[in-house]
């Protein structure tokens, strides 16, 4: 295997390493955010872990959005069920009046 070929490979390894890290620090930042819409979901529905993360499991189905894009409108607004439009996807800005965000 000449020079070249092994920059090559060291280049081809980086790639995918830092592809990986990437793909590691976002699984981290959902489950966050999963954690704590589980946590508000517990606490205003009384529920179990596991039935907080279904009733975001269904949701997501019902709306086909992603479980950690529900859980971080839930996290960020304090709104539940998420306020959707006809599309799917949450307006730009939602009727403060429908339900107070979850004060701390």
């Amino acid at each position: 295997m000449g020079t070249s070929e092994l920059d090559g490979a060291s280049a081809d390894l980086v790639g995918q390493l830092t592809d990986k890290v990437e793909g590691l620090e976002e699984a981290l930042l959902s489950r966050d955010v999963i954690g704590q819409a589980k946590g508000i979901l517990m606490e205003r529905l009384h529920l179990t872990p596991e039935l907080a993360f279904e009733e975001l499991r269904s949701l997501s189905q019902k709306y086909n959005r992603k479980v950690r894009d529900l859980a971080a409108d839930l996290a960020e607004t304090g709104v539940w069920p998420p306020d959707v439009s006809t599309d799917g996807h949450r307006p730009h800005r939602r009727n403060e009046k429908a339900q107070p965000p979850i004060s701390a």
